[in-house]
């Protein structure tokens, strides 16, 4: 496992360039300069500016894009700051190492520019790994330098919903799809339908869909999941746990689903689950226990042959985010192109991450891999390597969504058809900061059956009971309205009995 070089120390940089008011000193302006370490040539990158109280400065820039607690420099960047002491902090995603420092602004009069040089952690890119997100919430004009300061390469950014679409009154931006910098590339057509249900994701088209008629809780988000998906759209599944997983997925509804998703921040989690199935909290308590009910309610999702990719999204420019903070890498060969890069989310070479960085190979495969074997075993290596600019607490092999005692890297025994992966933990504790492959899969003995499939379709056989006492109760729909909502989760039920009918009796 590598290890970032240890933080340069900590400077104390005493900046003096006054501004006088009557002749009495009452601020100053420094310029920060973010350069590539290897190359010397200025970067972009996201800066944390905050007082000696911990407090998000983002005024006083000299026009950059800001949002939150950061803002985004294109590699030199203007601040007019009073005399005080500060900390600033620069990221650029977590292929870059950080660096942080205390700044001290007091008189007398001298102009400084700091100048922080970035290295390099890991170049993922060039080992044929590609970063992408499918969550971006901020103005097109803005999206390629942030994701430029973010080193992604993929963005997909969501510019129609169910509340608004813009589309409506000016032209359709050409080309769909922008390609910059020859390796980056962001698409504007992204849109979602988020309403009582959950999120729904689609991108691909090319035009938006006409969603701007659903309420709360009518129509159902099955009829435009079907629009979306006769129209050739890729669909992701915004999260696991929104109440209407299990309807969607029974009928044939998500490309991908977000295991990485925005209730995972930078410095914290969303604790609850929205409007969506709520966990146990006191099974899982917070901070980080929605990040275990979603990847608990994914896994449940494969021990029922649900092989879907995980994906991974932030929604910068509606929670606390930065762009990218939460991605997919998908391993392609030769030159990226967008259609690639969905094309191999697709197969499942993927992991998901928000900060550890594994590239993960099981008897030299990627993962989405199907091991085959008449035996009723196997025993498949594990290698690859692992970045992180956190420490990392554990990495864990899980099988049939089980922690298995084996360590990572090294043999596994496989004596059960279905899945593995490999996750690797942090020691945050604010946050789940984490990392997970996508699936591999395995069919012994010529079944494809993992053990625990009768369990995990009684999870989602109680999850549609629920779901449809819930909706019985909506006072807002009348008698048609509720009967049209409510039919499509009767075939749902089904799906999942018939899924508990045929899991093997051990």
């Amino acid at each position: 496992m590598k290890k970032p070089s240890a933080m340069p120390p900590v400077l104390i940089l005493l900046v003096i360039l006054a501004t006088h008011v009557d002749g009495v000193c009452s601020g100053t302006q420094f310029t920060v300069s973010t350069l590539n370490g290897e190359t010397g040539e200025e970067m972009p990158a996201r800066l944390h500016l905050v007082d000696s109280d911990g407090k998000p400065i983002l005024q006083n820039v000299s026009g950059w894009p800001a949002y939150r607690d950061h803002m985004v420099s294109p590699g030199n960047v203007l601040f007019e700051m009073a005399y005080w002491k500060y900390e600033l902090t620069v990221e650029r995603g977590p292929e870059w190492i950080p660096m942080t420092r205390s700044i001290h602004l007091s008189p007398p009069v001298i102009a400084t520019n700091i100048t922080l040089k970035l290295d390099r952690l890991a170049d993922l890119a060039a080992e044929g790994w590609w970063s992408g997100e499918t969550h971006i919430h901020r103005p097109i004009d803005q999206v390629p330098l942030l994701m430029r300061a973010e080193d992604l390469h993929f963005g997909q950014v969501l510019t129609w919903w169910n509340q608004r679409n813009p589309w409506v009154d000016i032209p359709l931006p050409k080309p769909l799809i922008h390609p910059f910098d020859g390796n980056r590339f962001a698409q504007w057509m992204g849109g979602e339908d988020e309403r009582d249900g959950g999120a729904l994701l689609f991108f691909n088209l090319q035009q938006p869909l006409d969603i701007l008629a659903g309420r709360k809780h009518f129509p159902s988000s099955l009829v435009y999941a079907k629009q979306a998906k006769e129209a050739g759209a890729w669909i992701d599944i915004e999260k696991p746990f929104w109440w209407d997983v299990p309807m969607w997925i029974a009928h044939g509804i998500g490309d991908s689903i977000g295991i990485a998703n925005n209730h995972h921040y930078r410095h914290g989690m969303l604790e609850n689950e929205a409007w969506g199935k709520p966990r146990d909290a006191k099974r899982l308590p917070a901070p980080q226990g929605n990040g275990w009910w979603t990847q608990e309610i994914y896994h449940h999702l494969l021990n029922c042959g649900i092989r879907i990719p995980p994906s991974a999204g932030s929604a910068s420019g509606v929670l606390p985010n930065p762009v990218g903070y939460n991605r997919a890498y998908v391993h392609m060969e030769g030159e990226p192109s967008m259609e690639d890069w969905f094309e191999g989310l697709k197969t499942g070479r993927v992991f998901v991450s928000n900060g550890p960085l594994p590239r993960v190979t099981a008897n030299g495969q990627l993962p989405g891999h199907v091991f085959k074997s008449d035996q009723n075993y196997m025993f498949i290596e594990l290698r690859g390597e692992l970045d992180s600019n956190d420490p990392i607490e554990r990495v864990e092999v899980v099988h049939n969504g089980k922690v298995m005692s084996h360590p990572f890297p090294g043999w596994i025994p496989i004596h059960d058809s279905g899945w593995f992966l490999v996750r690797a933990m942090t020691t945050q504790t604010n946050t789940l900061r984490f990392a997970s492959t996508g699936p591999f899969y395995v069919e012994l003995g010529g079944g494809k059956h993992v053990p625990q499939q009768n369990e995990s379709a009684q999870f989602f056989i109680e999850w549609c009971e629920e779901r449809m006492a819930n909706l019985r109760n909506i006072t807002e729909l009348n008698p048609e309205q509720k009967e049209e909502v409510l039919q499509p989760w009767r075939k749902a039920l089904a799906f999942w009995q018939s899924k508990k009918n045929r899991a093997p009796t051990l």
